[in-house]
């Protein structure tokens, strides 16, 4: 059988294997909401007839393929930087499919180049894919959490000064705004809705949403139900700062655009000019693949486009 054939197949073997992967882990997460929800939904009705569900309002915690790995790692910051992503999959099931895509990698490499090294090399980039999606979409969903959390701060200094309680505010954002800022919120207000002190609640507001400005918000609002003062107006000027920081932010990237944009050409530069000489002149490209010396080029130029790449996203970055 020839060997692009066989690879081939496997490729072919691998994706099927992800997307039937993905697809059961997203039924089980399906599930898992479905069951949840009716859970929810028979408790409230049993304290809405002064009964008694039999049950607790323990959290649970769902596990993926592998219930032991999920276990060992519950409570870790792993766990909970998956978490802040909102995908629905547990660190069973994204290591499952970092290993299914090493191994993809892996392969591809090896159908290209016979050495080892490069087939390690392409096993690290296949598993380390899922890994930068997940980092991709918590740092994009920590975003538009902090992008609209000076609406939530308005939404509950109006709900203040129009004499409702703080909780009551927490709900209306929970109702009013969407993902991610009204779950968030949500979680707050049915935890101390259902007993816990409203410290813990924040804190635990602050320790799945990690930023500056929901730490600032649950530190005013537990000092002042301790000293007194006007929350409404702490609540106005901490969005007025939100909002200038966001200001200042994006001028920020205005200036740094060309350092970035810099950073994207050098990265995408030698890939381009490698596809095209090997559009070009195959032979000549050829010996960059199976010859050692070409291989070990390739290695040391990934690494070191590696190295200038956080190197320059360091240099153009400028915390506000």
């Amino acid at each position: 059988m020839p060997l692009s054939l066989l690879v081939g197949i496997v490729f072919l073997a691998s994706t099927g294997g992800i997307v039937g992967l993905y697809m059961l882990v997203a039924g089980r997460s399906q599930a898992a909401l479905r069951r949840s929800v009716d859970h929810r939904l028979f408790e409230l009705n049993a304290m809405a007839h002064g009964g008694a569900t039999g049950e607790s309002l323990l959290r649970t915690h769902s596990t993926g393929p592998l219930p032991v790995v999920d276990r060992a790692v519950k409570g870790l910051h792993i766990d909970r930087w998956l978490e802040q992503s909102g995908v629905t999959l547990s660190l069973s099931g994204l290591l499952l499919i970092a290993v299914v895509l090493g191994c993809v990698g892996a392969l591809v490499a090896a159908h290209f180049s016979h050495h080892a090294l490069v087939a390690v090399v392409g096993f690290v980039v296949g598993a380390s894919v899922p890994f930068f999606v997940v980092r991709w979409k918590r740092t994009a969903r920590l975003a538009r959490f902090e992008e609209h959390f000076p609406e939530a701060l308005d939404l509950i200094s109006r709900a203040i000064r129009a004499g409702h309680a703080f909780g009551a505010g927490l709900k209306m954002v929970a109702d009013e705004l969407g993902d991610p800022v009204g779950p968030e919120f949500r979680k707050t207000f049915e935890e101390q809705n259902f007993g816990l002190p409203l410290a813990e609640s924040l804190n635990n507001l602050a320790v799945r949403v990690p930023l500056l400005d929901v730490r600032f918000f649950a530190t005013a609002v537990l000092i002042q139900r301790e000293t007194g003062g006007n929350l409404s107006e702490i609540l106005d000027n901490l969005a007025a700062v939100v909002r200038e920081r966001f200001k200042i932010r994006r001028q920020i990237r205005v200036h740094t655009a060309h350092g970035r944009f810099t950073g994207y050409v050098l990265l995408g530069l030698p890939a381009f000019l490698g596809i095209a000489l090997s559009m070009l002149n195959p032979e000549h490209m050829d010996m960059l693949f199976k010859e050692r010396m070409g291989q070990t080029m390739i290695v040391a130029a990934i690494v070191m486009q590696t190295v200038g790449w956080f190197w320059i996203t360091r240099i153009v970055k400028i915390e506000v």
